[in-house]
């Protein structure tokens, strides 16, 4: 949930995320919010002032019975996503996961912002072929003006208003896997069932707090004292989740569910950027035998790796948060072969889709190009 900063390029990733629901990325927060090119005055805050997440402003649900006002359509909203942001990525995998495609379209957003938000400079004309805007802030000035916080990812765009609808990016993968079950495909599996949501919400609330947000709090930390806890309790949190992995190959239950998508987002994005931009390096992922294993368990998992853009997850990171890469340089490494290593999790058993089928492949207009893959 990258956040576009506008008014406050604060938000915290999320709204300065980049992705901000990004709103922090969390809005992406690094890409939260991430005020991208940001102008530069966004970007140069990062690492200067004191970092915090901003909750999502527009909160309004898309339901199977409408009350709210937004009634689950096919064809009548648009996904508006960063492949950098870890927060809207977290919606992608989960349309994908549930065979969303034809009911909910895609849009993908250039990894570098400017400050005007996130933009669609990766279209023809610079413009979504879709709702016909060149900025996603366009979207949600339609829906309130003067709003506070930034322009964050995911967002959920209204077609024939091209107004936004919603940028709660805690809310939304919810309510992908809940509430639009009509329109999933046949064989998708239960992301969130019922009997194990008390569990799958505690994972997630550490998972989020340590582990999701805490590279935020290390990277944009202003003192030693503040990256020094940050970076603590995210490897502590880390060590523990790689303790749960040993005898069990998902977070929860013998499938895959939101808190697998969830940690997985981080985890990917971990040696990539992480590790160096954001100085999360007590250790690398690849040095951490069994969460390198379920990382790459997952990445292999059709859903997951196939939107994973390593190039625009390097890009944004290196090249929007100028406060802590002034010379915007993006490293060549790390080396992405490992990412379709054997991985040997299957041993541990686990159905990864339930008693459902993995989705098809990718749709040809999808498809992540080549530079950004292993």
């Amino acid at each position: 949930m990258v956040a576009t900063s506008r008014a406050d390029d604060n938000a915290g990733d999320a709204r300065n995320a980049g992705d901000a629901g990004d709103a922090g990325d969390a809005g992406d927060a690094g890409d939260a919010g991430d005020a991208g090119d940001a102008g530069d005055a966004g970007n140069k805050s990062y690492g200067r002032r004191a970092f915090r997440r901003s909750k999502a402003h527009f909160t309004d649900r898309i339901t199977a019975d409408g009350q709210g006002g937004w009634p689950v359509e096919p064809g009548r909203y648009r996904l508006v996503a960063s492949r950098a942001c870890p927060w809207a990525s977290r919606a992608v995998i989960s349309r994908r996961l549930l065979g969303l495609e034809d009911a909910l379209s895609l849009a993908i957003t250039d990894p570098i912002q400017d400050d005007r938000s996130w933009r669609f400079t990766l279209d023809p004309g610079g413009r979504d072929p879709v709702l016909g805007i060149r900025f996603l802030s366009e979207a949600y000035d339609r829906q309130e003006t003067g709003y506070p916080g930034g322009v964050s990812v995911p967002a959920i765009v209204e077609v024939p208003s091209r107004k936004l609808v919603t940028n709660d990016y805690e809310r939304i993968t919810l309510d992908l896997a809940t509430e639009w079950t009509a329109l999933h495909r046949e064989g998708a599996p239960d992301l969130y069932p019922r009997a194990l949501r008390d569990e799958i919400d505690q994972v997630m609330a550490d998972v989020y707090e340590d582990v999701n947000n805490g590279v935020y709090r290390a990277g944009f930390a202003t003192d030693q004292e503040e990256y020094e806890g940050a970076c603590a309790a995210l490897f502590r949190r880390l060590e523990l989740l790689g303790r749960r992995l040993e005898g069990q190959r998902y977070l929860v239950g013998d499938t895959i569910t939101e808190a697998d998508i969830r940690l997985f987002t981080t985890l990917v994005r971990f040696d990539a950027v992480y590790h160096g931009h954001f100085k999360c390096n007590r250790w690398k992922l690849a040095e951490h035998e069994v969460l390198w294993a379920y990382a790459r368990d997952l990445y292999q998992t059709p859903g997951f790796g196939d939107t994973v853009d390593f190039d625009h997850i390097k890009r944004h990171y290196y090249q929007v948060h100028t406060g802590i890469n002034p010379t915007r340089i993006v490293p060549l490494g790390p080396d992405l072969s490992g990412w379709l290593a054997p991985h040997d999790r299957q041993a541990l058993g686990g159905r990864p889709f339930g008693d459902g089928t993995p989705p098809g492949p990718v749709r040809a207009d999808e498809k992540v190009p080549e530079r950004g893959r292993p």
